[in-house]
C-alpha cells in the first residue's frame, strides 16, 4: 500500500470515528447547555441534577442510533478487511 492510500484509510477513520461519536456528544452537549442554563436562571447547583439527564439522554440516544452506528461500523470493517485481504495478491 502506498502512503496515499494510507493516509485515505486514516481519514476514513477519522470520518467514521465522528459519525459514530459525533450525535452523542452533540445531545450531551446540548442537555448540559440546557441544564446549565436553567440552573443560572434558578441557582440550583446540584451535580445530580446536571449528571442524571445527560446519562439518560445519551443512553437514550445510543439506544435509538445504535442500529445506525453499528451498521457504519460493520460496512467500515467490512472494507478494512477486504482491504487487508487484497494486500499480498496483484
Amino acid at each position: 500500500m502506498s502512503f496515499d492510500e494510507n493516509v485515505s484509510m486514516l481519514s476514513m477513520a477519522f470520518y467514521q470515528v465522528l459519525l459514530v461519536a459525533g450525535p452523542i456528544l452533540a445531545l450531551a452537549l446540548g442537555i448540559g447547555l440546557f441544564i446549565g442554563i436553567i440552573q443560572a436562571a434558578t441557582s440550583i447547583n446540584e451535580m445530580t441534577l446536571s449528571f442524571v439527564p445527560k446519562v439518560v439522554i445519551v443512553m437514550l440516544g445510543i439506544g435509538l442510533l445504535g442500529n445506525f452506528f453499528m451498521m457504519g461500523l460493520v460496512d467500515y470493517f467490512n472494507f478494512i478487511f477486504d482491504q487487508v485481504a487484497g494486500v499480498g495478491q496483484n
